[in-house]
Order: C-alpha cells, then sequence, then structure tokens
C-alpha cells in the first residue's frame, strides 16, 4: 500500500526528520491561505498521487506569488496527471502540498528496502540525489553506498554514521545524518514499511532536510496497524485491485484480455506462461487461494469482470486443499448471478474433480473443459482470437 507524500513526511516528523514546513490543500483559495500561512517569498506547489517523476509531468511548481500559488492549484486540481510511472490512464489530483522553498547547496539520495532473500532491512544511499535510483544505478554506480540491518538487531548508531562519511558528508553535518538515518529507520520498522525513500534529502546550510519522500507499506501487516490503513487513498488505486482487495482476493490487474481465474500463485504464474506462448495476453493475476468456497469463486468472477477489456475467462484449478466440486459449483453459481457473458475455459484437477466436471456438465454446459493446462491455454487463446477477430 502506498501514501502520499504529505502522509509520509508526518510519519517522518514523528522522529524527528527535518521537513519544509507545508499544508495541504484541496481547493484554489486554501492553497492561497497555505501560502499565506507558510509565509515567506517562494512556495512549491505539489500534485499528491501515488508516482514518482511529478516535476517532469508539470505536478511539481514553483510560483513567486500567492496568485501565481492559486492559478497552479487551480490547474492542477482535477487532472489526471500522466508520469513516466502511471501509464497511460495517468493519476487524478485532488490534493496539494504547499511547501516553503529551501536552499539547496546538495541533493543526497536516502532508500531503505526489504531484502528478502537475505531477510534484512537494506539501506541505499548516494552522493548523487534528485535522480531515481535506477539512474543513479547506471550512471554514478560508485556514489552508491549500501548497509545491511538485522532486524533483530536493529540499527546501531555506528553504522548510520558510517553511512553519513560515505556520503561525504562534513563533520559538522555528521551528527544530523545519524539522527536523520535513525530516525527513517525507526519510522520504517515501526509501521511494517516495505519502503521508504527520500529523494532528495537536501543538505540546506548547516542542516539535512528532507525534501520529498515517498513511503509503501506490507499489506499483510495492516491489521495491526489501523493508522495506516486509515491513510490509504482508494482514487489512486487500480479500481480491479481494489475491488479485489476489499473482497479479500489476491488481484493484480495486467494489460491483456485473457482473465484468470486460478489457485496458488505459482500455478497462477505457469498459467500466464501458458498464456503468452499460446499466443494470447493475460489481463490479470488472481489467486482464489487454497479453501476456496462457491461463493468465493463466484466473488472471484466479479473481480474479474471489474476489467473491461476481458474478453475470455480461463479457470485453471489444481485442488489439494481445495475441491474441484466446490470450484465447479462457485462457476456455476457465477453464470447464473454474475452473468459471465465472455467465453469461458475451465480446466480443473485434483480433489472431486470428477463430481466437478459433472457439476459443469449440468449446471453450466457451455463451459469449455480442458484436461491439460496447455489445452486451456490453447483453447482460451483461439476463443479471445475468435472474439476479437484476430486472425488464427
Amino acid at each position: 500500500m502506498d501514501i502520499h507524500e504529505y502522509q509520509a513526511k508526518e510519519l517522518l516528523a514523528s522522529q524527528g526528520v527535518r521537513l519544509p514546513r507545508g499544508g495541504l490543500a484541496y481547493s484554489p483559495e486554501q492553497a492561497h491561505y497555505r501560502a499565506q500561512e507558510i509565509g515567506g517569498e517562494a512556495w512549491v506547489v505539489k500534485a499528491q498521487i501515488h508516482s514518482g517523476a511529478r516535476g517532469k509531468a508539470g505536478g511539481i511548481q514553483l510560483c513567486r506569488s500567492e496568485k501565481e500559488v492559486e492559478q497552479a492549484a487551480e490547474r492542477m486540481l482535477g487532472r489526471r496527471l500522466i508520469t513516466s510511472q502511471t501509464g497511460a490512464p495517468g493519476k487524478l489530483v485532488n490534493r496539494l502540498y504547499i511547501e516553503e522553498t529551501i536552499h539547496i547547496d546538495r541533493e543526497i539520495y536516502l532508500g531503505f528496502v526489504l531484502d528478502r532473500k537475505e531477510e534484512r532491512i537494506m539501506i541505499v544511499a548516494s552522493s548523487s540525489g534528485g535522480m531515481e535510483i535506477e539512474e543513479i544505478v547506471e550512471r554514478e554506480p560508485d556514489s552508491l553506498v549500501r548497509c545491511s540491518v538485522d532486524p533483530g538487531l536493529g540499527m546501531h548508531e555506528f553504522q548510520a554514521r558510517e553511512i553519513a562519511f560515505g556520503l561525504g558528508l562534513d563533520g559538522a553535518l555528521i551528527g544530523k545524518a545519524v539522527n536523520t538515518i535513525l530516525g527513517c529507520y525507526r519510522v520504517f520498522r515501526d509501521f511494517d514499511a516495505s519502503m521508504l525513500e527520500i529523494n532528495p534529502l537536501v543538505v540546506s546550510r548547516d542542516d539535512l532536510v528532507a525534501l520529498d519522500c515517498k513511503m509503501s507499506f506490507d499489506e499483510n501487516a495492516l491489521f495491526r496497524r489501523p493508522d495506516i490503513s486509515e491513510l490509504r487513498d482508494k482514487s489512486q488505486e487500480d479500481p480491479r485491485e481494489t475491488f479485489a482487495a476489499d473482497r479479500g482476493l489476491s488481484y493484480v490487474g495486467l494489460d491483456g484480455e485473457i482473465g484468470c481465474i486460478i489457485n496458488g500463485a505459482g500455478l497462477a504464474m505457469a498459467t500466464m506462461d501458458m498464456i503468452k506462448i499460446a499466443g494470447g495476453e493475460p489481463a490479470n493475476f488472481l489467486d482464489i487461494g487454497g479453501g476456496a468456497s462457491p461463493e468465493r469463486v463466484a466473488k472471484s468472477f466479479r473481480a474479474v469482470l471489474q476489467d473491461k477489456n476481458v474478453k475470455v475467462i480461463l479457470v485453471n484449478i489444481f485442488a489439494g486443499i481445495n475441491r474441484c466440486d466446490w470450484v465447479a459449483e462457485g462457476v456455476a453459481k457465477a453464470l447464473e448471478e454474475v452473468g459471465v457473458a465472455v467465453p469461458l475455459v475451465v480446466r480443473l484437477s485434483g480433489t472431486k474433480v470428477e463430481e466437478g466436471k459433472a457439476i459443469l456438465a449440468e449446471r453450466a454446459p457451455g463451459v469449455i473443459v480442458a484436461d491439460t493446462l496447455s489445452e486451456a491455454a490453447e483453447r482460451a487463446v483461439t476463443e479471445w482470437k475468435a472474439t476479437t477477430g484476430r486472425a488464427t
């Protein structure tokens, strides 16, 4: 789960990280008032969307009068901002963050991520801030400073100090850098974050200031972080994924036209590969889980059909913990209650497979039944081509 820049900054401020003064605005008039409230002679108006590269897309604007702040807000609010990370649909701008300008002597990159292989928190810093980390790695790989933290032991001051020295900071800033790095670590640890990025962290005269930041959280831990859950902005999320998540389904939207309903993440990945090999494009990743009831299967159909680009649905179930007759009941329930107006290919294997096939034959006679994964993928692609008029 992602949150907005201003929300991440509020969390960082709670641990003593130095930030520019700023305020939230939902209208041009409110933006004008925020500029007056902050004071000064120049302000930065920032579109609050879940995406990087906002500046290049016009989502960050420097204003030198309160009138310019109001005009910038007028241009931004209500429009969809398209960046290199959002894709063609862009992200809707419905709130702005008005911030004071900061004198910048130098820019630094600071990031915290989970290293799942090593089961540790990896801190990556660079003396070349202001660029995406991918650009830094490509252009200036020698500028990177890395530090691995054992979550059982926590981060120590000497590790933060080593990062600060590695960034080439002078003696007057070392202590402030240590406090900033340790404050970021505490926020990362205490709120079950999966990513925290400050880019840039700027040297401003004799201080370090977090000018921009992003945070993501482990959704599996949100049950114990209700305060973080409340920060969720569903208007910034893929509506297909939001619909599925609200119903307890593991769903990732893709750009194809063959919808997938599968049990098990590994089988889902294999199924998507087989669709690609057969010449098609999957529309989603959807794992219904190991003990799917008929009701859960029907919910999965509703989630897949939220995507209006779906032209065919492929159901692929290998039942161990699950049961094929439950899944078949769910398929029949979906056909009866949801209304599936696209071709449907079903492959069942495992526990109660014959009973499942019998239910499909009796209650879902129009369903295309396949015996193997490769056959199911090929039949789905054939139906997709026939439906869309593509050459076979």
